[in-house]
């Protein structure tokens, strides 16, 4: 973008590409932090390291009258062994960053060097790098140790190939699901296989209740508000020739709603307990809450347009295409403050593209101005804004 000078760029390219090449797992961010450390005092902006383990935070002096803006970027990789054949793949097998965190990083740390060198601010502003997101507890973790006292705002970006480089896609209200975790026991009566009718056969159980499981949005949920129900694991039996005493289901439920949230666990739960029931089979249910629905503030989702208005052109604002059924642990920043997260597009027009946390995913190096000029211009939107803040 004509508004990062070339030697920003060519900074974020740098701290992207070393990151890329010496990922690291959630909660193992030691490296990272190290590196995101040294940018900060070479930028002369005061932080705090060790926050919910590995994380950073830093924050640009202004006024504080009306809050502070927060702008978060989040840190981790995934255990999975990088296949792109890039020349700064990954050294550390079995580790990648497939989602795009180097690239997070590296925005907001080119933000953050704009936004050092203005003379003065709108407001305060406070740089949150979080650890852990793929695992979905950073963000609340970060929130228990306090990074957002005097926040009023804040914004977050992820880079994403379904749009083309040069675009941010914002929207109001969800943008990602909650992500609940669900596991089913089954207590039957093991056997001989030549004499099913001494035994209660688990995996009989289990595998109506896949079936079952599966009527709960095409039957129970208004098509209007989107939702999940898969199971993943199916454990159980010992032989062949063996009734199976007990069986597992572990799946996932994902919502946009809360309503919605809480109507899947209540079916979930009714079903299969009627199932085992019906079958004289002992059912447990417990679910593993996961991360809320992401949910854009309207008012602020129109402060991110005009950030992005200003800093890219009107033409490069687009609404997202859909809600995504992925979760993002932004949403407990959200449910604390108000805010906005969108997509900053990543996939150049007729370059191949692998969907995020695959092997072979990359992103167009292009987009890292794109989301550091949006960085920038929110941060400034936002803080000259927060006097007008709608009351909670």
């Amino acid at each position: 973008m004509s508004m990062v000078p070339a030697e920003i760029i060519e900074r974020m390219v740098n701290i992207r590409r070393d990151l890329h090449e010496h990922p690291e797992l959630s909660g193992q961010e030691l490296r990272t932090a190290t590196q995101i450390a040294a940018a900060l005092v070479q930028l002369g902006i005061p932080f705090q390291q060790g926050v919910a383990g590995t994380g950073l935070v830093a924050e640009l002096p202004g006024p504080t009258e009306h809050g502070v803006v927060a702008l978060r970027a989040d840190m981790d990789a995934l255990p999975i062994v990088e296949e792109t054949g890039l020349p700064f793949a990954s050294r550390n097998h079995g580790v990648m960053h497939a989602c795009g965190h180097d690239g997070h990083v590296a925005m907001l740390l080119g933000a953050a060097e704009m936004l050092a060198a203005l003379p003065q601010r709108p407001a305060a502003i406070r740089f949150i790098f979080q650890p852990a997101e793929e695992v979905g507890s950073g963000a609340k973790q970060m929130v228990a140790e306090g990074v957002l006292k005097g926040v009023r705002l804040i914004f977050g970006a992820h880079l994403d190939r379904h749009y083309p480089t040069g675009t941010v896609a914002i929207s109001d209200g969800v943008v990602n699901a909650s992500t609940d975790m669900f596991r089913i026991a089954i207590t039957g009566q093991g056997g001989h296989a030549a004499r099913p009718h001494e035994g209660i056969d688990a995996v009989v159980v289990g595998s109506l209740l896949i079936t079952a499981l599966q009527t709960i949005v095409s039957r129970e949920m208004n098509p209007a508000f989107p939702s999940v129900v898969t199971v993943g694991r199916f454990m159980a039996g010992t032989a062949a020739n063996v009734i199976a005493g007990t069986a597992v289901l572990e799946g996932t439920i994902r919502a946009q709603h809360p309503h919605v949230r809480q109507h899947l666990k209540r079916s979930l739960r009714r079903i299969a307990e009627s199932v085992g029931q019906l079958h004289a089979a002992g059912v447990e249910v417990s679910f593993a809450d996961g991360t809320p629905a992401v949910i854009n503030t309207p008012w602020c989702a129109e402060v991110a347009r005009a950030a992005a208005r200003t800093a890219l052109g009107p033409e490069h604002v687009v609404p997202l295409h859909t809600a995504n059924m992925g979760g993002e642990d932004f949403a407990y920043f959200l449910e604390q403050v108000p805010g906005c997260y969108l997509r900053v597009g990543a996939q150049a027009t007729g370059r191949e593209g692998f969907p995020a946390h695959s092997s072979k995913f990359d992103f167009d190096e292009a987009a890292l101005a794109v989301g550091a000029a949006w960085f920038r211009a929110v941060a400034l939107e936002a803080g000259r804004r927060l006097p007008e803040l709608p009351p909670a």
